[in-house]
Formats: C-alpha cells, structure tokens, sequence
C-alpha cells in the first residue's frame, strides 16, 4: 500500500479521545498544503447517508430498550439506568419548577444531593427537559445514547474526512470503530457520559487547525485568534457539562500526541507553543467565565466531595485480548469474566485487533501520525491496567505506573481502566491511515495484492468485534401507592423511609419518586457523596445503623436480634431521617422486613393500597419512637 503519506507528516496533535493531524509537509517540517485543499469534495448527500447508516446501528444496538421504553431495562446496567433516569428526571422536574438543578434534597433526604458533583449531564438533561416531561426519564434515557453513539462515530469521521484522509471509505471506518468500539458499546448499557463524546473530536479538529496555522508561520486574520479563543471556551464548558471525566482523558491523550509528534521538531513545537498559548489563556477565562458557577458548586458547594476511593479498578490483562460480551465474538468465543462489572468493557479489542494494530504500526512507524497514535495506544493501555498487573484477576505482584499516578488530584478520581478509552480514536487513526493507504493503492493498480490483504485483515480483526444488540429485561412495575400518588396523603415536610432505604445496590424507589411527580423526598439512594470530616467521597449515603438493620433481615430472611438499644437507634435514624412513614413494598422477604420494623416501633402497619405503611409522623417529633415493644 503506497500512498502520499510516506513522507513523514506535520501538523498539531491527537488526543485521548483523540485526534489527528494532517497530511503531509515539507523538507523542512512546516506544512505547505493544508489538508482542507485535498479532502474529498464537499458531499453532503454522502455525509448524510454516513451519519443515516451510524443511526440506524446505533438504534439496532439499542432495539430492545427502544421497543419497550415504559417498562424495559438494560439489565447489565446494574442500578445505573436507575440512577441516570433520575438525573433527568430530577433536572427535568427543577427546570420546569424553576429550582436550582445543581443540587437537591429529594434523595439523601435531607442533606440531598450535590448534582454536579454527580455526573448529572445538563448539557443533555436541560435542553431535553420537554422530551422527559413529555415522554419519561427512559425515553430521553435511551435517546441520549443512541444519539451519542452516533453523533460521536459521525463526529470522528468528519474529523477523519477533513484532516487525516482522502478517501471517505477510510474516513469511515475510523468513524465506526470510534462509535462502536467495545468500550463505547459496554458504556451504552448505562453510561451515557462516555457515550456522548461528539464534542471531543470537534475540539481536535480545531485544536490542529490552530497548529496548522502556527506551525506554517501564517498571519492571524483580525479577530481570529478571539474566535478561536471563544469556540474553543465554549466547547469545553459545554463538554464539562456533559462529561468531564472524558475530557480530562482526552486532555492527557492530546498531549501526548503532541509532543511526540512534535519531538523530532522542537522549534516548529516551540513556535506552535508561543502561538497558541495566547488562544488557550483567552479559552481558558471563558470557560472559566461560562463554567464557573457549576464548578464552584461541584468542588465547594453543599454535599461536595475532595476525592473518592473507589480500590483498585484497572483492566485484567486479559481484558485487552478477549472479545466483549456484547459481540460477536463474545457470543462464539467467550473468555473469562474480568471485567470490572458489565458496564466497563474499556478495553476488550481482541487479539486479532491488537495483532494488526501492532503490525501496522510498525509497517507505518516512519509516519509521525501513526507515530504519535502508536504511543498513545501504548501509554494509556498501560496506565489502564492500573497499580498491580493482574492475570486472569489474579495480582502478578508487579508494579505499573498507575500506582503514582494514583496519587495526583482529578486523576485519582478516574477508574483507571477508562485511560484504555484513549486508545479507541488512536487505534481509529491507524486503520484510518492504513485503509486510506491500501483504497488510494487499489485506485492505482486493481491487480496490486496488498489493498486485498488489508482489508481481509481487517474484517477478520473487526467482524468479532460487531455489536450484539443489548439485552433488555422487564421492569417490575411501580407500586400502586406511588404510582396514582397515594404518597401524597401520608406525606407533610418530612421523608419517606422505604423499607430498607434506596441504596447502590437497590435504587428502585428513585423511579417509584419519579413516577410519583417528586411530591416526596427520600431517605438513602443512590448517587456520589462526602463522608466524615475529610469529605472523602462515596457511593450512596452514609450508613446508619436502621440501614444496615434491614438490609441484613432482607438479606438473611431471619428478624435479628432487637434490644432498647436497637430501638434507641432506630429513633435516632428516624429523627435524622425527618420521616413521616416508611414504607414496606413488595420485596424479598417482606414478612421478615415487616416483623422486624413492627418490632423497632412497637405498633403494626397499615395496609395501604399494594404496600404496607407505618405512619410516624408524631413518634418522630417526639421521640416516642420504640418505647413500646411488642406492639399496640
């Protein structure tokens, strides 16, 4: 495969979610043509049917939500589909009520929730408030990561078409596999913050326009450089609300695609430095100027965390060469499970990928794109492995950068395994790259067998890799007393306590609370809050003593041991909880949950409707809570 890249090419960075650069340049390092001068004709037709054919793979990975939007669930999610319906929800409801969405009280009752402090993405939850008002959280849910997936792969092929290749068919291929990549499939069971990463390749795209007009020595136009400044900053104030765990990736992967493009070109890179430095001051004031309320409610405001400790989270060696669950090859060649959890597949490429990736990087080394990417791919796979490399979830006891890494500020918020998300636009780059290389060879000699041999190499490396579409299960149904808003009888200006309280690993009452219009604050729930006087981050309220309780009689099926002092806790939590009632729906183990709570307060419940009901609203204020055991 020949092609005008041989000459080893110059031009601005890639990223970590991340980018590209350009074409091709002189003897002497700056570029002479612009890439923009030899891209395809301007085609809106075939972008159309581009963007059309990402939609409707988008779609047919998410058919099975789509069908059934009032009571299907992306059963792989875990909790989170439950957590992320709320945030639009709770948005939806503070931007129709004209409230504040940064923060609420209406779970975690009533210390309440630090919304930018969660991954609550008002750069999607605000604008869309009418399609949740209009149709549900689950419906915007669902839409959300179709339209991200999507958006993205359609994003990253304008990039491509535009700045890394000539050939549109290239152009295409990097866009799928940036959009349909393992890691972007396993986060589209419940992450929409790494599926939504459309703005990150536009960034790029002018990041290296910037460095183009650097790097070539041009002259500022008139009010160019406050232009760029001015896109530039609300770019990424829009991407802080979207996400900015993904951005602080992409930051890191740019960078380093930087400097190793420009290492062999110190002064064209000091001269690009001094030229954008200005630009990225002015961005940075106004993505301040834009961003700055948010962010001093996310690091300052009520319920702020410092840091979150979440254990070791980086990949099994054995996750970059399996195939993903999601996929063809996880249907016909299923490997061990050592994934973190279903929803963090980051890195999963398959060793037919990685195999050609490695091929191809070497057979185009001398390209300082391919260069550049190659680095990328291999320093952000290696901080994704984490502290200790571990086989098959078994620690080797060898240490890996990721155990410094760990210790600075943002970057020891991040699951380390989602650094191997940098690698998804750099692997793009190289196939992009190669594949231009074999269509322009193919255009110049039909009968030329190395074209042939790329793109068979090719389909072999990315057949296993086709997404499955996400299997969905069935919602149980809200419970009657929420769902016709029954609540809002028993309810004053104090919480509900369902019976055990909303947790991580159960949060159902958060969309029993939405369905019942958020007439109700709920005690517990989950989303990221402080704990303790450090302010350390965790997941899910702090726990209290009632909490554990009940969740230890579901989980045993036996009513534990209740004394004065039991009861004397369960006054207090009460009293924490400003509780009006708890509620008992139908659960596991319901007739021990309801002996167990009707022997801390001393008095039965009530049945109303489809759940059982102990109303405390004067016991609380009084403290009367438990001093008459064995009943009324």
């Amino acid at each position: 495969m020949t092609q005008a890249q041989d000459a080893e090419t110059d031009l601005p960075a890639e990223s970590a979610t991340v980018a590209i650069a350009t074409k091709e340049a002189t003897a002497t390092g700056v570029l002479t043509t612009p890439a923009r001068t030899r891209r395809l004709p301007r085609l809106p037709l075939a972008d159309l049917l581009v963007c059309a054919g990402y939609l409707a793979l988008a779609a047919t990975v998410l058919s099975g939500q789509w069908r059934d939007t009032d009571n299907g669930y992306l059963i792989k999610s875990g909790q989170d589909q439950t957590m992320w319906e709320w945030f639009f929800a709770v948005t939806a409801h503070s931007v129709a009520a004209l409230h504040n969405p940064l923060g609420t009280d209406l779970q975690n009752f009533p210390a309440g929730v630090n919304m930018m402090a969660n991954t609550a993405m008002f750069g999607v939850g605000v604008p869309l408030t009418p399609v949740t008002l209009l149709f549900g959280p689950t419906v915007t849910f669902v839409l959300v990561l179709t339209l991200g997936l999507a958006g993205t792969a359609f994003a990253w092929y304008r990039l491509f078409v535009r700045e890394l290749v000539r050939s549109r068919v290239a152009a295409v291929i990097g866009g799928l596999f940036c959009g349909f990549a393992p890691g972007m499939i396993s986060h589209a069971n419940a992450h929409p913050n790494f599926v939504v990463l459309l703005l990150l390749p536009i960034i790029a795209g002018l990041l290296i326009r910037m460095a183009r007009r650097a790097a070539a020595a041009e002259r500022e136009r008139p009010g160019g450089r406050v232009r760029d400044a001015a896109v530039l900053g609300l770019l990424v104030a829009t991407q802080i609300a979207l996400g900015e765990e993904p951005l602080l990736i992409f930051a890191l992967a740019f960078g380093l695609f930087g400097i190793v493009y420009y290492a062999h070109a110190p002064r064209t890179a000091l001269r690009v430095t001094r030229a954008v430095a200005p630009t990225f001051a002015l961005a940075a004031v106004i993505t301040l100027a834009l961003a700055e309320i948010p962010l001093w409610w996310q690091f300052f405001g009520p319920q702020s965390y410092r840091s979150i400790d979440h254990g070791p989270m980086g990949n099994d060696l054995e996750a970059l060469v399996q195939f993903p669950s999601e996929s063809l090859g996880g249907v016909f060649a299923p490997g061990a499970n050592v994934a973190i959890n279903p929803t963090e597949q980051n890195a999963y490429f398959g060793w037919p990928l990685l195999l050609l990736v490695v091929f191809t990087v070497g057979m185009l080394w001398r390209d300082r794109v391919v260069r550049a990417a190659g680095v990328v791919i291999a320093v952000f796979g290696l901080l994704s492995l984490g502290a200790v490399a571990t086989i098959g979830k078994q620690p080797t006891g060898v240490d890996l950068p990721w155990r410094w890494a760990e210790h600075v500020p943002l970057l020891n918020t991040v699951l380390e395994s989602r650094m191997s998300m940098a690698a998804i636009p750099a692997i793009a780059v190289v196939l992009a790259l190669a594949s231009d290389r074999a269509v322009g060879t193919w255009t110049q000699s039909a009968v030329d067998w190395k074209p042939l041999a790329w793109f068979a190499a090719l389909t072999g490396a990315l057949l296993p890799l086709i997404p499955t579409i996400l299997p969905v299960v069935e919602r149980p149904p809200t419970p009657d007393f929420f769902a016709d808003g029954a609540v809002r009888r028993y309810v004053g200006d104090g919480s509900v306590v369902l019976v055990p309280p909303p947790r991580p690993p159960d949060a159902r009452a958060l969309r029993w609370q939405a369905d019942a219009g958020f007439t109700f604050p709920l005690a517990g729930g989950y989303f990221v809050g402080p704990t303790g006087a450090g302010k350390k981050g965790i997941y899910g309220p702090e726990a209290r003593p009632t909490t554990a309780l009940l969740v230890q009689a579901q989980d045993s099926g036996v009513v534990p041991p209740i004394d004065a002092g039991v009861r004397t806790r369960a006054t207090d939590d009460l009293r924490f909880w400003q509780a009006d009632v708890l509620v008992l729906p139908a659960t596991k183990n319901g007739e021990v949950l309801r002996e167990t709570v009707t022997q801390l307060l001393g008095f039965t419940p009530t049945r109303v409707e489809d759940v059982w009901l102990w109303d405390v609203h004067s016991l609380r204020a009084s403290g009367a809570v438990g001093i008459t055991p064995g009943g009324s």
